[in-house]
């Protein structure tokens, strides 16, 4: 097992490798509250019977203030007070609705995760950004403040449809594009046995992307600056995930597309770097083009956090494994949407 720390203003959390969730009990107390779904719960009860549960539905359409007010109903009824702990177990919905709750149910409580998808465990659990969704809009409620811990066990990922597997791989490939061009290559060279979970492969990925989040998050916790570079892809691909069925993981590689397309049009890469970016998404079976509407992605856009005003902190590449942000006019991002696409 491998542990990486991210110091928070408020609180620290130690991301756990290859732990499992059989060792549950070593993190949290035994009158600790575990949030999960129905799915998670049907395949991992016998690890959390012990415990008093929670129970919510699955899906993006569930992460809303309303289900965070049934659980804090739960709370009550459980006579949760400021000692209690609160577990959550599942991918990224879960993860965010849970920290969300205890960050809010009496002005804090102790939380911590297992994380059982690919997505969460390089993305939604680490970092210490919780939030529910409102009107359709990503995440615009919502706190920071990190889990005490997070355990990535690897062999829960053996349960995941492949369309979850490859939405974890949209998030690992936005890591490698925004720092660490060693570890696109390894990608590129790993393609198959990346998507078939080799374990060794997965390992690496994960942890790579971990200590690239890390870094990042331990230099901007609040994200001032440094941070907003995890946004790669994100200010198209949230806007396209609220009008339209999509995952995250496809929204987000469609939204990568778009900004290493305005990233070419800046010159800040080359035509062939742009190409590699394209086939190397679509190798991991993701797509590059969606057809939409642009005055409602740009209508999105204009609710998006990292918006300043009229302005928004875009994030584009200026080579492989490195990233800028540029803040730039509502105006002159619609205009180059209108004339990219």
């Amino acid at each position: 097992m491998e542990t990486i720390k991210i110091i928070g203003s408020h609180s620290n959390s130690t991301i756990l490798l290859g732990e499992t969730i059989k060792n549950i009990s070593k993190y949290i107390p035994n009158n600790a509250i575990i949030i999960t779904d129905k799915i998670v719960n049907k395949l991992y009860n016998k690890d959390l019977k012990s415990y008093k549960i929670i129970e919510i539905d699955c899906g993006e359409k569930i992460k809303t203030i309303e289900t965070v007010s049934k659980i804090y109903e739960k709370f009550i009824e459980y006579n949760v007070d400021r000692t209690s702990y609160i577990c959550g177990v599942g991918g990224g919905i879960v993860c965010d609705i849970t920290g969300f709750a205890a960050s809010t149910y009496m002005r804090g409580l102790r939380f911590g995760f297992v994380s059982t998808t690919l997505l969460s465990q390089v993305d939604a659990s680490v970092g210490g950004k919780n939030g529910v969704n409102f009107f359709g809009y990503k995440n615009i409620i919502g706190t920071f403040n990190q889990p005490e811990f997070v355990i990535c066990d690897f062999s829960m990922l053996k349960t995941l449809e492949k369309k979850e597997i490859l939405n974890g791989y949209a998030e690992i490939i936005k890591c490698s594009l925004i720092a660490d061009s060693n570890m696109l290559e390894y990608l590129k060279s790993n393609v198959s046995q990346a998507i078939n979970l080799d374990f060794e492969i997965i390992q690496k990925l994960v942890t790579d992307s971990i200590i690239i989040k890390s870094r990042i998050v331990n230099a901007d916790e609040k994200e001032k600056n440094e941070r907003r570079k995890l946004n790669f892809g994100h200010t198209i691909g949230h806007a396209i995930e609220k009008h339209y069925n999509i995952s995250h993981g496809e929204a987000i590689s469609i939204g990568m597309v778009v900004a290493a397309q305005l990233s070419l049009r800046r010159n800040l890469i080359s035509t062939d770097e742009f190409t590699m970016i394209k086939n190397l998404i679509q190798s991991f079976g993701l797509p590059t083009e969606f057809l939409f509407d642009k005055t409602k992605i740009i209508e999105a856009i204009a609710m998006d956090k990292k918006r300043e005003s009229e302005d928004i902190h875009f994030v584009f590449i200026n080579k492989i494994g490195n990233a800028v942000i540029e803040k730039i006019k509502l105006t002159d991002l619609k205009k180059e949407i209108d004339d990219l696409c």
